[in-house]
C-alpha cells in the first residue's frame, strides 16, 4: 500500500512553524477524508469518479488542489469557510454567507454541477475537486466559526514549544502529533462502521455547518487554556485530549459525508 505519511507531516511541520498560511486540515486531514469517502464510494460512483478525473488520480491525490490553486485564483478564497460568529446561537445565511461566497453555498454549486451529465468533462472535474476538498475544509471547526479573529489565525499561543496560532493548531498542528496517517486510516476505517456512516451521511452542508459551530463553541474556544497575566496560551495535554477526540470524530463524519454527497451526484 502506497504510504502517504512522509511527505505530508514535513509540509504539516511547516505549517505549524509558519511558511504557510494555514488553510484547513492539512494535506495529512484532507487525504485522510478522501481515503475513507474513496472507501465508501458505490461502485457506479467509483467508475464515475475515475471517468472524470485525470488517469491515475485518486480522491487523495487531488484532495488539496484547492489550496494549491488557491493564490492564484483568488476568488476561491472565502469559498473555504463560513464565519459564523461564536457569540450567536445560529447560522445566519445573510448575515454569515451575504454575498453567496462561502463554503455552504458552494458545495451546493459545485454538487449541482457535478451530477449534470450536460456539464463539460472540465467543469465536472473541477466541480469534484472542490468538493473533495470543502466537504473536508467545512469540518474543521474553525472554518465554521469565528470570534473576530480570522477564525482563529489572530489567536497567538505556544503548542509544546512551538509559537503557532488557534487555526494552525485545529489545522495540522494536533495533526502532526498524532500516530502516521496510514495508522490513523485504519483506526478511523474500523471506527466509521455503516451504522455511523449512514447517521453521519443524512442532512446538508447548513446542519454540518450549525453542527461544527457548536462544538468549536463548545470545545475550540470553550476548552481554551486562559493566557496568564502579561503571558500567552499555553496547549495542554487536557486541551489536546478533548481537541483530538473531536479532530478524529470529524474527519470521520467528513469521509462519511463526502461518500454520502458523492453517491448521490454520480448514482
Amino acid at each position: 500500500m502506497l504510504c502517504y505519511g512522509s511527505v505530508q507531516r514535513l509540509a504539516l511541520i511547516l505549517l505549524v512553524s509558519g511558511f504557510f498560511r494555514a488553510s484547513a486540515w492539512g494535506p495529512e486531514g484532507h487525504s485522510l477524508v478522501a481515503r475513507l469517502a474513496e472507501a465508501r464510494l458505490t461502485p457506479a460512483a467509483a467508475a464515475k469518479v475515475k471517468e472524470i478525473l485525470d488517469p491515475g488520480a485518486t480522491l487523495p491525490s487531488i484532495s488539496s488542489w484547492a489550496d494549491q490553486v488557491r493564490n492564484v485564483r483568488r476568488e476561491t478564497a472565502s469559498w473555504h469557510f463560513i464565519d459564523i460568529p461564536i457569540s450567536q446561537p445560529h447560522l445566519d445565511m445573510a448575515r454569515d454567507c451575504p454575498k453567496g461566497e462561502c463554503v455552504i453555498v458552494k458545495i451546493e454549486d459545485f454538487r449541482k454541477v457535478l451530477a449534470d451529465p450536460g456539464a463539460s468533462p472540465v467543469q465536472r472535474k473541477e466541480a469534484l475537486m472542490f468538493l473533495v476538498h470543502f466537504v473536508g475544509d467545512m469540518h474543521q471547526p474553525l472554518h465554521c466559526s469565528d470570534n473576530k479573529d480570522r477564525g482563529g489565525n489572530e489567536v497567538r499561543l505556544d503548542l509544546f514549544g512551538h509559537n503557532t496560532n488557534l487555526h494552525s493548531v485545529w489545522d495540522s498542528g494536533l495533526l502532526g502529533r498524532m500516530p502516521s496517517q496510514d495508522t490513523l486510516f485504519a483506526q478511523m476505517s474500523k471506527d466509521l462502521t455503516d451504522g455511523r456512516a449512514k447517521k453521519w451521511g443524512k442532512g446538508t452542508a447548513r446542519d454540518w455547518a450549525e453542527e461544527l459551530h457548536a462544538a468549536s463553541v463548545k470545545v475550540v474556544y470553550g476548552k481554551l487554556p486562559k493566557a496568564p497575566a502579561g503571558g500567552e496560551i499555553h496547549i495542554t495535554p487536557q486541551y489536546e485530549k478533548a481537541a483530538d477526540r473531536l479532530i478524529r470524530q470529524e474527519i470521520e463524519k467528513a469521509g462519511a459525508r463526502l461518500a454520502a454527497v458523492l453517491n448521490e451526484a454520480l448514482k
